[in-house]
């Protein structure tokens, strides 16, 4: 296998509790997801992963109903959880995903991985010109089992790719950068209560009044330049939130892993 995506989820976020199974236009945010993703040319197979809490259990079931695998694991350590489940399977690369982004854009994966260089461990949107919510990072299989092995902040093992990304030296890093300019500006994910507002009206505009599920970020765009209001519903947000809370509270992590 060359090409394993694997979607991030949990129904326990504290912002927007079960944002993943909220329904979007007659299904749920993870559907929705799942069935985006799916549509690239490349990827050899479409996995989500979860955590152990039991509050988890629809999310299992939803997945289950649609013939999608699930990898389950730790809650906190989100590296170990990739880890455990990609070293099943050993791809060649990983493709970190999150479910709570929508409207991803298979197009922009398929990019990627036709701009992804021989020699690159890890290639991700580093330098933010994409809007948030169309996020995605390419990960050397190898790669991820060095960050398993040295990672040792707790950011590092909740946040899976900070180790790689502040490391450099250890590790060739590419970004991933938008072939039509910067609109790192937008904010297309599902964290807050008005994340959920705006997507919906971008799912409500295309499936229902455009009658189609075949839309990319461009279609987006062209979008807001007819209706710049809806970039006000959610423009108080600011990226990396959670990220930024993990690093504030850092602690060193002992593990076992060698």
């Amino acid at each position: 296998m060359k090409y394993l995506a694997m979607i991030q989820a949990r129904c326990g976020s504290s912002r927007l509790p079960n944002k993943v199974l909220m329904e979007l236009c007659g299904a749920p945010v993870l559907k929705r997801m799942i069935t985006r993703v799916m549509k690239s040319q490349f990827i050899d197979e479409v996995m989500v992963i979860t955590s152990i809490e039991k509050n988890n259990l629809p999310l299992v079931n939803l997945c289950s109903s649609i013939g999608i695998r699930i990898g389950i694991g730790s809650e906190d350590d989100v590296l170990d959880r990739f880890y455990q489940t990609a070293k099943l399977l050993k791809p060649e690369y990983v493709i970190r995903l999150t479910a709570d982004c929508p409207c991803f854009d298979a197009g922009l994966l398929d990019l990627a991985i036709s701009q992804l260089r021989p020699e690159t461990d890890y290639l991700g949107m580093i330098s933010e010109t994409f809007a948030d919510g169309l996020d995605l990072e390419i990960i050397r299989y190898s790669a991820l089992e060095q960050s398993w092995r040295e990672a040792r902040h707790s950011f590092e093992r909740e946040h899976v790719t900070q180790y790689i990304v502040r490391n450099p030296e250890l590790f060739s890093i590419q970004d991933f950068v938008s072939p039509i300019g910067d609109f790192g500006k937008y904010r297309w994910t599902v964290d807050e209560p008005e994340d959920f507002e705006l997507v919906e009206k971008i799912y409500k505009h295309f499936l229902i009044d455009k009658g189609t599920d075949e839309f990319g970020y461009k279609d987006i765009l062209e979008y807001f330049k007819e209706c710049p209001e809806l970039l006000t519903i959610n423009e108080k947000y600011k990226r990396n939130e959670g990220l930024e809370k993990s690093i504030r509270e850092d602690k060193f992590v002992s593990t076992d892993n060698s």
